[in-house]
């Protein structure tokens, strides 16, 4: 659906970086992915180095992530033409002289990193640099991923929800939250430019006996030290103590792929259970996005309304309400729906 309000600028957000795949899954072959509304091929140079592209060629407009890597050139997989890391055609098998190449036949190429597992790209120059995570790099601590969880809404909706406190005692009652102790602690929002920082401390349920993935170990009603940096338009890193020297890091990532589909990342880092499978925490994980997404993908609209006065907030909603100012203020979300319309 599209209607009147303050939405998600999609043109705007083509200048931050956003995640397009974990980097485990771009090996030797390419791989679709979808940002903003822009159709990507998502591939490796011969030392590793992530490359994008418009996945569009140039000739037919064939998907390039059908093709295949030779070298340092992306092979169509309808007529052979090879694609440099540039974006620009250097062979056209057709042709007797294969390199004599019109200046035309070239596809966008954009910026891409790979960092924290994950392939990230700026389709325009980006304003501001990724979030520091030392735990996820230094080696010391364990590191876990998990998703992508695809959901049939903007990324501003997942984001928020990753940052709402109020429905967990109702949404994940006896994992992250106990229905007998429903109150949000008060808490401030703190813009410093692109940032949101705030810090709360909650009550927690105790570890359950299928998901032991929590440090809370003391005695009595466990509670939660929890510090968000909310990094502007949709990555969050969250830091969670339980008041002694375990620590855990959640690292989370949007990936907006169209004005009403999103997916998102998830990178763990914890200083404890050090020889926990894996799979214990991804199923955790996967148990939490699966509860979401069924409340999420049911708001209307699909996309998060910035216009504060569209839906009605209460104190315990200082995130969002943070979040959707700051979004306008510094040109994320805008007064007219722009880029790809919902349909």
């Amino acid at each position: 659906m599209n209607s009147p309000g303050v939405f998600a600028d999609l043109a705007a957000q083509r200048a931050c970086w956003h995640p397009v795949a974990f980097a485990g899954e771009v090996a030797q072959r390419p791989v679709h992915a979808d940002l903003l509304g822009e159709p990507l091929v998502v591939w490796r140079g011969p030392g590793g180095a992530p490359r994008v592209m418009s996945d569009l060629c140039v000739h037919r407009g064939t998907a390039l992530s059908l093709g295949w890597v030779r070298g340092d050139e992306l092979v169509c997989p309808y007529h052979g033409w090879r694609y440099g890391a540039d974006g620009r055609c250097v062979a056209i098998p057709q042709k007797e002289d294969p390199a004599a190449v019109p200046a035309k036949a070239r596809v966008r190429a954009f910026r891409a990193q790979e960092r924290y597992g994950l392939i990230w790209v700026a389709l325009e120059e980006p304003r501001w640099p990724l979030p520091e995570v030392p735990e996820l790099e230094n080696g010391e601590w364990t590191v876990v991923p998990a998703g992508p969880y695809r959901w049939r809404c903007d990324a501003a909706r997942q984001v928020e929800n990753f940052t709402d406190f109020g429905h967990f005692p109702w949404v994940h009652p006896g994992l992250l939250g106990d229905p007998e102790r429903p109150v949000v602690p008060s808490h401030q929002v703190r813009a410093d430019g692109h940032v949101l920082r705030y810090e709360i401390v909650r009550p927690e349920v105790p570890n359950s006996e299928d998901f032991p993935v929590f440090g809370n170990e003391q005695a009595g009603p466990p509670e939660r030290r929890s510090r968000y940096e909310l990094h502007l338009p949709y990555t969050i890193v969250l830091r969670l103590g339980w008041g002694g020297q375990r620590g855990m890091v959640y690292f989370f990532a949007s990936q907006p792929a169209a004005a009403d589909r999103c997916a998102g990342y998830v990178v763990i880092g914890r200083n404890y259970n050090t020889g926990q499978p894996d799979q214990v925490i991804r199923e955790f994980e996967d148990t939490i996005f699966g509860q979401d997404q069924v409340v999420v993908e049911s708001q209307r609209p699909e996309r998060v309304p910035f216009d504060l006065a569209a839906e009605l907030h209460l104190r315990f909603d200082a995130v969002a309400v943070a979040y959707r100012k700051a979004m306008r203020d510094l040109g994320l979300a805008a007064s007219t729906p722009i880029g790809i319309s919902v349909e």
